[in-house]
């Protein structure tokens, strides 16, 4: 072990003016102290920000959207009613991730930032790992690579981003809101992430900068939205493949507009953009959806581990669009 010391911050302001290179912020932890503890991740400062969830904590359906603080606990938004009612897609990625305990103590801004869980970076004795050592090489390459990406990847890192409520933010175009040394910004929420370019960069957030909450845009699509997830067990499990998508339909079942996005196939939280083009304007059937599944996962690079996604991608949103245009609302 090695020592650190611990701040508690309570308001953003605080929080910014006590970080410092080296530093990270603390909210429920689950992800960030358990990569301290494998020394995966390194922090001489801890600067805890729970005190925010007065300022940060809430949730807000607004006529024009939904706003969603930072320290929104995972659990809160799983349980709240209206987005049940006026965005299931959020409500399940909530419900489908982690375990009870692990829920009652995430936030919404800790988990869109959770770390992959590739083995080469959890694991220290391996020294390929262009995320935790840039320019050493990516172990994954040639190794275990069942989980990992087939999208959005490079020879740098094929890691698979291992979150799901970030798969709702970007099929629902949100936004997310930052405050930094340089003062607020707000971005699309498709643009948080990075490539594979330099992966030991995840995001494009600035030293010092936070998260503060989300907006979701009001549309006629928010509430014929669902997540889909597969995985090796039905609970407590990171998906092998997974889809966001909400549809708007007109009443003859020509898809006036849809929103997809993949999860456990690709590198970051993934908008597949083309395939939502293929589909605008078609009937919605099982012919339709299956084209729109192999659209989406067009330009997968799969390994000798992974492969089989590309086929369970296709067909996870095929599954995905099929439910959604079946449900009542």
């Amino acid at each position: 072990m090695y020592p650190f010391s611990y701040v508690r911050a309570d308001d953003a302001l605080g929080a910014i003016q006590a970080s410092r290179a080296g530093s990270a912020f603390l909210a429920g932890g689950t992800s960030l102290v358990d990569c301290l503890k494998l020394d995966a991740v390194r922090a001489d400062a801890l600067i805890d920000i729970n005190g925010l969830q007065r300022s940060h904590g809430e949730i807000a359906l607004q006529a024009d959207g939904l706003q969603l603080g930072s320290l929104v606990r995972m659990a809160q938004l799983a349980a709240h009613p209206g987005v049940n009612r006026d965005y299931p897609l959020l409500a399940q990625t909530m419900r489908f991730a982690a375990s009870a305990q692990l829920r009652n103590m995430a936030s919404l801004g800790g988990n869109v930032l959770q770390r992959t869980r590739c083995p080469y970076f959890r694991d220290t004795s391996w020294a390929a790992c262009n995320r935790r050592v840039p320019g050493s090489g990516c172990a994954a390459l040639e190794g275990e690579n069942r989980r990992h990406a087939v999208l959005g990847t490079s020879e740098r890192c094929i890691a698979a981003y291992p979150g799901d409520f970030a798969q709702a933010l970007v099929a629902l175009d949100a936004r997310v809101q930052l405050m930094g040394t340089a003062g607020a910004r707000v971005l699309r929420f498709e643009e948080l992430h990075r490539g594979p370019e330099a992966p030991e960069r995840e995001t494009v957030l600035q030293p010092g900068e936070l998260i503060t909450g989300f907006f979701v845009p009001a549309g006629p699509w928010t509430r014929r939205s669902l997540y889909l997830k597969v995985r090796d067990r039905a609970s407590y499990e990171f998906a092998l493949a997974s889809a966001a998508v909400a549809l708007d339909l007109a009443p003859d079942g020509m898809v006036r507009n849809a929103r997809i996005a993949l999860g456990g196939v690709a590198y970051r939280p993934w908008r597949a953009h083309t395939a939502e083009a293929w589909l605008q304007g078609k009937r919605l059937d099982e012919q339709s959806a299956a084209e729109t599944g192999r659209a989406a996962m067009q330009g997968a690079q799969a390994r000798r581990g992974n492969a089989f996604k590309v086929e369970l991608g296709a067909r996870t949103v095929a599954r995905a669009l099929i439910e959604a245009s079946r449900l009542e609302i």
